[in-house]
């Protein structure tokens, strides 16, 4: 499966197959939230934060594809992310594109 977050494959042409998605939401247990809320009184990096990011990127990225492949797709352009706190702590992502298959 190709990920391209441009609208084109230089050098296919493309049927589009249709819009897919996925979307994950993620958050952190108690002790991690409380040591992240002292780390902000410092500063620097939430890393407990970044990585859980990077884990809802992933697995909504993951969704996206198996919502593409379903569908025959031999890429999704156009990719973009989301995000937006749902609560404290705790994060939403998604991941949307355009299924594609080269003709």
């Amino acid at each position: 499966m190709i990920l391209v977050n441009t609208d084109y494959i230089t050098g296919r042409n493309l049927e589009m197959l249709g819009l897919v998605k996925g979307s994950t939401i993620q958050s952190k247990n108690a002790v991690k939230d409380i040591s992240q809320a002292f780390k902000t009184l410092v500063g620097g990096e939430l890393k407990a934060y970044t990585q859980m990011m990077d884990e809802a990127r992933a697995l909504a990225t993951k969704r996206m594809v198996a919502e593409a492949e379903k569908l025959g797709a031999d890429a999704i352009v156009n990719i973009r992310y989301s995000g937006s706190a749902v609560m404290q702590g705790a994060a939403e992502v998604i991941a949307y594109g355009t299924a594609v298959k080269f003709i």
